[in-house]
């Protein structure tokens, strides 16, 4: 049977329902995928895995060969942008000497660069997907003073510290000709039968998205990809992932409250905000509070099982006293600082954080869903 042929049929049986896409064909690329290859891959999608979370080593966060040791010395050239980019926050492209580029967040005052370490090494820890983002010091070459504002002069040398490297060890899976993006609504859609995540999992990470304070939940900041070694290629030398899985991307406000108009300074490492905040907006319902105020938000005040505050607990439960105060010490919530005057106490220290911590985790520990 022609090629052309049998791919119209599996595109006939994905959109039906009957068949996964590791079983028959595949686009060129992942990122080239039809609209019913796409929701294949949606519908047997991971979130979360099982991990020995006392084991986690959260002040060395995830580690591999792209991984960078706690505040370590990165050199890197800058790598100019033909545009500047999406989202609110200081950043720029730099070129690491193997030729990898990485995305750099920057600014002692920009909440994220402490926020996102915080978050990502807690889903981490947790068995949930993340990005993997490690906090350094960055020595830029040939860079703008203020890369994100303007582009030149350049200078030989810029230091920004505090600073946070991405790293991104998944490949993105998308429609051809649009970004790997996915609405919280979408978790509907994956199906335990056809492998995917349990309905308890995917109300797990509900949870935990609201008790991180995951405002700023546009599908922007979500992504449906494939980890790097799940990739392998078909007879036609097309691309099939052995096991998808959507993670969050974009981690850097929270700890914090969603907030109007992406106020950095309420959503990202705010202690006296995050602080404050009760797990559930009611309690009797199991409806977690997320007064997420963002623009385009696709997640707020999420009713959960019982089964996945169940499964929260106990992975919040076997985190340490240690392993939470390190989350907030690897981060360095404490240093940071504030453009308006007077802020400093929001810093909180990361024994107040590990006490806040406590608190929330005790709220989800102690409720009982009627579901």
């Amino acid at each position: 049977m022609p090629r052309a042929v049998q791919k119209a049929i599996m595109h006939a049986l994905l959109a039906a329902g009957l068949a996964a896409l590791p079983d028959g064909a595949s686009a060129a690329k992942l990122d080239e995928l039809t609209a019913a290859e796409r929701a294949a891959y949606l519908k047997r999608a991971k979130i979360w895995a099982p991990v020995d979370v006392a084991r986690r080593d959260v002040r060395l966060g995830p580690q591999g060969p792209e991984a960078f040791a706690p505040g370590a010395e990165v050199t890197c050239t800058y790598e100019e942008r033909t545009e500047k980019g999406l989202g609110h926050t200081p950043k720029f492209d730099c070129r690491l000497p193997g030729g990898d580029v990485v995305k750099v967040k920057y600014g002692a005052a920009n909440g994220e660069v402490y926020a996102a370490v915080a978050a990502t090494r807690l889903f981490w820890a947790l068995g949930f997907g993340a990005e993997a983002e490690y906090p350094a010091r960055v020595v830029c070459l040939r860079c703008p003073q203020d890369p994100w504002e303007r582009q030149e002069p350049r200078l030989d040398r810029v230091v920004f510290d505090p600073a946070m490297i991405e790293r991104h060890p998944f490949v993105p899976i998308a429609e051809k000709g649009k970004p790997s993006l996915w609405k919280w609504q979408e978790l509907d859609d994956v199906d335990e039968s056809a492998g995917g995540a349990t309905p308890a999992e995917r109300d797990a990470l509900t949870l935990l998205a609201a008790f991180v304070q995951h405002g700023d939940n546009k599908e922007e900041n979500q992504r449906l990809v494939c980890p790097a070694e799940q990739v392998r290629k078909d007879a036609s030398g097309g691309e099939i992932c052995g096991q998808p899985w959507l993670i969050v991307h974009d981690l850097g406000r929270t700890f914090g409250r969603g907030a109007i108009r992406h106020l950095s300074t309420v959503s990202s490492a705010n202690f006296a905000e995050w602080s404050e905040v009760k797990v559930w907006e009611d309690p009797g319902r199991c409806e977690a509070e997320l007064d997420a105020r963002f623009f385009h938000k696709t997640l707020k005040d999420p009713r959960v099982s019982e089964a996945g505050r169940a499964l929260l607990a106990r992975q919040l439960g076997a985190l340490s006293d240690d392993q939470i105060r390190g989350i907030f010490e690897a981060s360095r919530v404490a240093f940071r600082e504030w453009k308006e005057p007077g802020q400093r106490g929001r810093n909180g220290t990361p024994e107040r954080w590990t006490a806040a911590f406590k608190d929330k985790r005790q709220q989800i520990a102690a409720a009982r869903c009627p579901r």
